[in-house]
């Protein structure tokens, strides 16, 4: 069994996705929005690529063509979701500690000299890390856009009571 800590991210990191796919999708203008469509598709594409790097397996993105409008991209969200959840239950401490590869460490040599080895526990937080951030961004476009940006830090939702996630109907397949 994963530490509490860790539970508890990953499940913030779902609720808080799901808020904002709710908020984004609940605004015309912020559903219209190519730039708000380029971050949530970063966003949930560095979730999977990542899933995938701590599930031991070659990286396979999907297409751009894959989804051809903003609540396909919610779909996948949602699924992706779903895959961490289920890598997340199967994980233990060990699990955690374990080093992951990355395709693409070569190319961060030139920035950062020798890249050093990475644990799943650490590149889970580097996801919440991540996400907060691109949420951050989704926001402030948001209400740039006349729209009021969901509040998503986890400490609303632990004054929440931790409710689980609840995605946008749109999100459903």
């Amino acid at each position: 069994m994963v530490s509490t800590e860790i539970r508890e991210l990953l499940a913030h990191l779902e609720w808080a996705d799901a808020v904002m796919w709710t908020a984004v999708l609940a605004s015309e203008a912020g559903a219209a929005d190519d730039r708000i469509r380029k971050l949530l598709g970063h966003g949930h594409e560095t979730q999977w690529a990542y899933l995938q790097l701590w599930r031991g397996q070659p990286l396979n993105m999907p297409a751009g063509e894959d989804f051809p409008d903003l609540p396909a991209v919610a779909r996948w969200a949602r699924h992706s979701h779903q895959e961490i959840a289920a890598f997340a239950a199967a994980l233990d401490e060990a699990g955690l500690e374990r080093e992951i590869e990355f395709p693409w460490a070569e190319q961060l040599v030139s920035r950062f000299g020798r890249v050093h080895p990475t644990t799943v526990r650490q590149s889970i937080l580097q996801v919440a890390l991540h996400s907060a951030y691109h949420r951050g961004q989704v926001n402030t476009r948001l209400r740039e856009l006349g729209g009021e940006p969901p509040l998503v830090d986890f400490v609303a939702w632990v004054w929440r009571g931790r409710p689980p996630a609840e995605w946008p109907e749109a999100s459903r397949s």
